[in-house]
């Protein structure tokens, strides 16, 4: 291991540390980390620039410049005591549909989108039910990453693996979505018991909320309306995205900049609403991992694991599923992935395509399931800790771990159990 490459470490774990203790505001850590990177020219700029995801940081802007709007007209208070209604303002039952509509959402989306739009419903749902929104904001982080990691769609690296291996949507629905539909029911139940105590409702609030008219909520009918017809067009070129060739951050921009056009609300006004402090955290995160791609050290660690095995396919699905499940707690998983790709293909070069399926399987699920880790493990986590220190949750990095690992510990040995018994 180089000099540079060691430093480089050092660098990153510092800046990690940050983040863990909280003694420094995430993005302003972080930043400062990638400007460190740079002022000592550990990554060339141009290099830098291109290790940012633009897909993902348009996407964070039209969304939320998108949700803003919205929350406006009163739909999001409508859709919440309709919720709540439904379930009879049980807040347990209200978590487990939580649960499912994330996952399914995030499978058929992306998790990024599906936590920008069901966020605001969780927090005003625990607001109208008088208990605290933290098992809710907890329950949005998990079941999104682990919805998301059943299909082609639902998560960056399955469309990277699903690109690079030819492998289609409906095999990730055939190989992932058994896996996923176990561990999404287990991690649910855990979830209930960890917050059954915390999530109790009085009968009298109970029947204060069924006495509710859901429709006295909308205070602006035809903003309901446009803001609802531009996420239905957003949706569906999402949906059609791969069929266009288009971009999902295309969609989302100009589905905001139309809204903007069309409310006629001040452009200005929606901008200062965009939580820009996210933005930055995601500009420095990109670079600082992409300083550890580019000196080699992840590189390092995609060789190490390799060594390991010593060409045992069962046992290279092991490593890769754990190996990515852990390091994607810590690093991005996008490009974690894009350096795990070419070792998997360099493998499958030796032995034919049905053995090295499972490998790409192994890769998927460590890599996606990984992310629930912590919460800079995923998009959707960094998002929902922005979301949580605005609306005074309390939400700490360290305090997450507390749920984060042993969960995402659990849902890498259940997937290890599924490919050991599926495939071998």
């Amino acid at each position: 291991m180089t000099l540079i490459m060691m430093i480089s470490i050092i660098v990153f774990v510092v800046v990690y540390a940050l983040l863990i203790t909280e003694r420094m505001n995430k993005a302003v850590a972080v930043v400062l980390g990638a400007c460190l990177y740079l002022l000592f020219h550990f990554i060339p700029f141009d290099n830098a620039v291109e290790h940012i995801d633009m897909n993902v940081i348009f996407l964070l802007i039209g969304m939320m410049m998108i949700v803003k709007i919205t929350e406006q007209s009163g739909v999001f208070e409508y859709i919440a005591i309709k919720s709540a209604k439904m379930v009879k303002a049980d807040p347990i039952a209200f978590l487990a549909v939580l649960f499912v509509i994330t996952a399914f959402f995030s499978a058929m989306l992306d998790n990024v989108t599906t936590v920008l739009l069901i966020s605001p419903i969780a927090l005003l749902l625990a607001t109208q039910m008088e208990v605290g929104a933290l098992p809710f904001v907890i329950t949005v982080i998990l079941s999104s990453n682990i919805g998301g990691t059943a299909t082609l769609i639902g998560d960056p690296p399955n469309i990277m693996i699903g690109s690079a291996a030819g492998l289609s949507f409906m095999d990730f629905l055939v190989n992932l979505a058994p896996a996923i539909l176990v561990i999404s029911v287990i991690t649910m139940g855990i979830l209930i018991l960890l917050f059954k105590k915390q999530l109790v409702v009085s009968d009298l609030n109970k029947k204060r909320i069924m006495a509710m008219d859901e429709k006295m909520m909308i205070s602006n009918p035809v903003l309901m309306k446009k803001s609802l017809i531009v996420i239905g067009a957003v949706v569906i070129g999402f949906l059609l995205n791969g069929m266009l060739e288009t971009e999902p951050s295309v969609f989302a921009l100009a589905g905001a900049f139309f809204l903007v056009l069309w409310t006629k609300e001040e452009l200005e006004d929606v901008l200062k609403k965009v939580e820009w402090d996210t933005i930055l955290f995601f500009v420095g995160l990109f670079i600082m991992v992409g300083v550890l791609q580019f000196t080699g050290v992840i590189d390092k660690l995609a060789a190490l694991m390799t060594e390991m095995t010593k060409g045992d396919l069962q046992k290279t699905s092991t490593v890769l599923l754990f190996g990515s499940g852990i390091l994607s707690g810590i690093l991005d998983n996008i490009p974690l992935v894009a350096t795990f790709i070419p070792v998997v293909k360099i493998i499958g070069e030796t032995t034919t395509v049905d053995a090295i399926q499972p490998i790409w399987w192994s890769l998927a699920l460590g890599s996606c399931l990984g992310g629930n880790g912590t919460l800079v493990g995923a998009s959707a986590n960094v998002i929902m800790f922005g979301f949580a220190r605005k609306n005074n949750i309390p939400l700490s990095f360290k305090g997450y771990l507390a749920y984060g690992v042993p969960l995402t510990l659990l849902a890498l040995v259940l997937a290890y159990g599924y490919i050991s018994l599926r495939y071998y």
